[in-house]
């Protein structure tokens, strides 16, 4: 492809303008060609002339520039040329004429959010508010607080575009209404900024126990002297026993100017903390009780309970009586029942409603109201009607059995 001049650069447009100067800005050519583009030349002239001074000497490379030098209240005309090394291409000239004089604008101060109510800061903490406006030409800013001057230690840096407000260490006299102005040729703008520097609050005062009974203490405060500059937002109070100085938190973010301990030791002299609140944290120092709550020892007497003793006496019962049973001659075996009674009845064997004595031939056992009558080796002389008794002071009870012994062929 030959090497040929660019085509003229597009969409030149005027961005602001002084009463020295014109800042103009444009977009590259559509055109580039084979040669690609060197910069830009601009170049202006007076209206109705046909001598185009040139603005710039050296080529720019950005597609913007601003034209310094101009004369004051002339009407304008301006062009932009690319180069490249054919030469300049067609020149991109503005249709009107541009009167070299800066445009006055309205000052407006744009006060942020969080500056639109008061704005609160620790004592020590470093203030730092960048605060926006706009106008032309620059304007007049100005500073006050409760309408006269700043203090010493209170920093204002202004530029053409903001204003920036600066402590470097907030104090509670920093505290209260700033006010701003910002003034162009008899137009004004103002805003105001209330600024407060909160810290911890001193103790409540007066904290007395004004009233005991049975587990529980009425425990009254005032509010404290100095509330570090902000709302107190709730008490802390706390309890110690006067002797071990243990303590324990009663209540948090309590509101009331009162509150009641309940639970206190019977025999314990308990005296009272009470800390206030905001929103820097709990005062460095409570208020403290001026006088305690005693819990007096109850003097106590043993008074054994009235009440009609239980008779647990009973006659004798059979809960399980015997069973008729078979057995085998030669085979030991044995005779159950269970029997419940109180006093503990006396148990007596029968067989053939006679008593069977210490006869070796039967074991008698009694264990927890179970009877068990053993018989080893029973003969065929062994069967026959068994009966066991019960008998105590209040009655007896009976019952019997059927034993049969089979002799094996």
């Amino acid at each position: 492809m030959p090497i040929a001049p660019t085509s003229e650069p597009t969409h030149l447009t005027l961005e602001d303008v002084t009463d020295t100067t014109a800042t103009l800005k444009w977009r590259p050519p559509e055109r580039l060609g084979a040669g690609g583009i060197d910069g830009y030349l601009v170049e202006w002239c007076r209206e109705g002339d046909t001598n185009w001074t040139p603005a710039n000497t050296e080529l720019v490379e950005r597609c913007g520039l601003t034209v310094p030098g101009l004369p004051t209240g002339e009407k304008l005309l301006f062009r932009v040329v690319g180069v490249n090394i054919a030469g300049r291409s067609p020149p991109a000239t503005m249709a009107q004429p541009v009167t070299i004089r800066e445009i006055v604008e309205r000052p407006k101060i744009r006060l942020p959010r969080h500056l639109r109510q008061t704005y609160v800061r620790k004592v020590g903490e470093q203030v730092n508010l960048v605060i926006p406006f706009q106008g032309k030409p620059r304007p007049q800013v100005t500073w006050t607080k409760e309408g006269g001057p700043l203090g010493e230690d209170v920093h204002v840096r202004t530029s053409d575009r903001d204003t920036v407000f600066f402590i470097r260490a907030a104090a509670r006299g920093h505290s209260g209404r700033y006010g701003l102005s910002v003034r162009i040729e008899g137009m004004e703008d103002t805003a105001e900024l209330r600024l407060r520097i909160v810290e911890k609050p001193g103790p409540p005062k007066n904290v007395q126990v004004k009233e005991v009974w049975g587990f529980n203490a009425l425990v009254e405060w005032e509010p404290p002297e100095d509330d570090g500059n902000a709302e107190i937002t709730g008490y802390t109070i706390m309890k110690a026993d006067k002797r071990t100085m243990e303590r324990f938190t009663v209540y948090e973010h309590k509101r009331p100017l009162r509150c009641t301990a309940s639970e206190l030791v019977m025999g314990n002299e308990s005296l009272f903390k009470v800390f206030s609140e905001n929103l820097c944290g709990l005062s460095e120092k409570p208020g403290l009780s001026c006088n305690t709550a005693v819990i007096p020892k109850a003097e106590l007497r043993l008074k054994p309970p009235q009440y009609q003793e239980h008779d647990f006496r009973s006659a004798p019962q059979f809960l399980t009586p015997l069973v008729d049973r078979s057995a085998v001659a030669g085979y030991s075996t044995a005779l159950n029942c269970a029997v419940r009674g109180h006093p503990k009845p006396k148990v007596v064997w029968l067989k053939n409603q006679m008593a069977i004595g210490d006869d070796p031939k039967f074991l008698a056992r009694h264990s927890q109201g179970v009877l068990t009558l053993l018989i080893r080796k029973p003969g065929p002389f062994d069967g026959g009607t068994y009966t066991c008794r019960a008998v105590n002071e209040l009655g007896e009870a009976l019952t019997e059995c059927r034993l049969e012994i089979r002799v094996p062929q």
